[in-house]
């Protein structure tokens, strides 16, 4: 998806517990007739381990001949991860991978040195209202993958570990959480679990992960007495072991990874090591040398003022 400008999202410190460190309320933006929930960056924390972006849309219905229509825009100096809850989104990029993503499935993009993109609503699903709930997030690159050849790869449900007991479901998207690996690659450590918690259902973050954060989708938990609802994200303090109890049925996100080495800029979609090559980005993508999208390639979003 494309950074559209939106308000910070509210931070709070005051009540928190001893093991949450801050807790980010999201703001809502327009992304050309659909609201997303904006959390990462804001000012007060902009990144949670190398996640420097973190949006959810939905949960909301697309009516009838509506859609959602990212036009084709730039990236560079990162991956950006889409794992949908319900509806589809269709993939198209200037390497000329063309990817519809259904639910518990996984398109992971890789811009390295440049690529551009668009994300919309397939066709036949604008025939009927269609259900759309999902995560969008940006990876930074490690240093040394900056200026990597970009890619593109589609993970299916079986790249997904799944652990269902009979008060919690959780599927490992990226990282490893008790043993489990996932399949997906993200070319830097980080971890994106999806947890299910039947109501009064436990469940014990352990104190090794580094910058670790819960992004609360629906429901309520306790932590330490205190009662959190949705939506929001609780950025966790390091070292410290959490246990969180299910005071509703819930449905969660844990992320994080260790920090990154290096201060990265975020400028609309370009996220880099220094503003040299922000602004070769911009140039770059007002002189048309991203490439043209197969399929996709008569419209563009234009470089923000």
């Amino acid at each position: 998806m494309s950074y559209f400008k939106a308000k910070d999202p509210i931070c709070a410190t005051q009540n928190c517990p001893q093991q949450i460190r801050m807790e980010l309320i999201p703001r809502s933006v327009d992304l050309g007739g659909f609201q997303v929930e904006r959390i990462l960056p804001s000012k007060e924390k902009r990144t949670v381990g190398p996640f420097v972006f973190w949006d959810q849309a939905g949960p909301g219905e697309l009516l009838t001949s509506k859609g959602i229509d990212i036009r084709p825009h730039p990236h560079i100096g990162l991956s950006t991860m889409t794992y949908l809850f319900s509806g589809r989104l269709e993939h198209r990029d200037t390497l000329g991978s063309h990817q519809i993503i259904n639910p518990g499935e996984v398109n992971l993009m890789t811009a390295g040195r440049g690529i551009a993109h668009s994300e919309r609503t397939p066709l036949p699903d604008r025939l009927y209202p269609q259900p759309f709930f999902g995560i969008q997030c940006w990876l930074a690159l490690p240093l040394n993958k900056e200026e990597t050849d970009p890619s593109f790869t589609h993970y299916d449900k079986s790249a997904i570990p799944a652990l269902d007991e009979e008060k919690m479901s959780i599927r490992v998207i990226a990282g490893e959480w008790m043993g489990h690996k996932s399949s997906v690659n993200t070319q830097i450590d980080a971890f994106f679990i999806e947890c299910k918690l039947k109501t009064h259902a436990e469940l014990v973050i352990p104190s090794t992960l580094e910058e670790r954060a819960i992004h609360l989708l629906c429901g309520k938990i306790i932590i330490d007495n205190i009662f959190y609802k949705d939506p929001r994200m609780l950025i966790l303090k390091p070292g410290a072991k959490l246990k969180v109890i299910a005071a509703s049925d819930v449905h969660m996100i844990i992320l994080g990874g260790p920090p990154l080495e290096e201060r990265r800029y975020l400028w609309w979609n370009f996220v880099a090591s220094s503003k040299e090559k922000i602004e070769q980005a911009k140039s770059d993508w007002k002189e048309g040398k991203f490439g043209k999208i197969p399929g996709d390639d008569k419209e563009f979003i234009p470089l923000p003022n």
